[in-house]
C-alpha cells in the first residue's frame, strides 16, 4: 500500500531571501520569494512559513504566516514576505505545496539561524540580484 504511493521530487522550485531597499523602514530589509526556474506552471501554490530556534538558551518561534497564489507561471517569480530583522537568528521554514497539472508537489526548504546575510549571497536566477537561496 505505501511503497504504492509515489511522491514527486520537487524540482526547479525553491525559496530565495533577498534584500531589497524600504522606505517604510528607511533600510534595507530580506523578503522571501518563490522562484519558479521551470517551464511548468505551477498552480495553487501554498506557503506557510514559520521561524523557532534558541535565543540565550531560551526555546522561540513565531506563529505561522500562510500566503495563498493562483498561479506562479514558468521562469517567473513571487514575493512571499518580509522577513523581519528580529527572526533572522532563528531558523526560518517555508513550506511550499503546488500543483502542477493533476499531480501536487510539496517541499520544506530550511533558511538555518544566521544563514540568511550578505556574506552567504549568491545570484539568484530570474530575479539576477544577490541573495540566500535554498533549493
Amino acid at each position: 500500500m505505501k511503497k504504492d504511493i509515489i511522491i514527486p521530487e520537487v524540482e526547479n522550485v525553491f525559496v530565495a531571501a533577498v534584500q531589497e531597499w524600504s522606505d517604510d523602514f528607511m533600510e534595507k530589509v530580506w523578503y522571501a520569494y518563490v522562484i519558479n526556474d521551470s517551464d511548468f506552471l505551477i498552480e495553487s501554490v501554498m506557503v506557510v512559513s514559520k521561524a523557532f530556534g534558541t535565543i540565550d538558551g531560551e526555546m522561540k518561534k513565531t506563529s505561522l504566516l500562510r500566503h495563498a497564489f493562483v498561479e506562479v507561471p514558468p521562469v517567473s517569480v513571487v514575493k512571499i514576505e518580509m522577513m523581519e530583522k528580529s527572526v533572522l537568528v532563528l531558523n526560518n521554514e517555508f513550506m511550499v505545496t503546488f500543483f502542477i497539472g493533476n499531480k501536487l508537489y510539496d517541499k520544506k526548504f530550511i533558511f538555518k539561524a544566521k544563514a540568511i546575510n550578505e556574506e552567504a549571497t549568491e545570484e539568484v536566477p530570474i530575479l539576477f540580484v544577490e541573495g540566500v537561496i535554498v533549493r
